[in-house]
């Protein structure tokens, strides 16, 4: 085949019908980030700062487990920050990782210490994260290598 018509083809192929393979990628992106802001939210909103502000829900949950109040204050600062840190790309991957350890550690204690209750969620949270953590994994080796340049 000459390289014109070589040209032609691979003019042809990225123009035509197999063009439309590239927008699964878009649409998996548009929906990964949708899936961290949504995340997001819901730890800084609707559990962390509950937690920082010592609503009574959180004051009631946090003295059955028995670790007193500086640990709710902990955890609450934990989830506003790992909520912050899915949304900068370069500290997502990272933020997901953290959020697993985290979901373990709430795993366990809603089943060691509140009786079981929702023990579930925890371990349902563990999947998304797990999928942005796979997912933003090139941003760990850029944050280690920007880390290491700065050490």
């Amino acid at each position: 085949m000459s390289q014109a018509a070589l040209s032609r083809t691979t003019a042809s192929a990225t123009t035509g019908p197999s063009s439309t393979i590239a927008a699964p990628g878009h649409k998996a992106r548009i929906a990964l980030r949708t899936l961290q802001v949504v995340l997001a939210l819901f730890f800084i909103v609707a559990s962390g700062l509950p937690k920082l502000l010592a609503a009574s829900a959180a004051v009631e949950s946090f003295d059955k487990i028995g670790f007193g109040d500086w640990f709710m204050y902990f955890v609450g600062s934990l989830e506003v920050a790992g909520g912050i840190a899915l949304l900068i790309p370069i500290l997502s991957g990272v933020a997901a990782t953290a959020f697993i350890g985290l979901m373990i550690g709430a795993f366990i204690t809603t089943v060691t210490a509140l009786g079981g209750h929702y023990a579930v969620t925890p371990l349902i949270l563990i999947i998304p994260f797990a999928l942005i953590a796979w997912a933003r994994r090139h941003h760990n080796a850029e944050l280690f290598r920007l880390i290491r340049r700065c050490v």
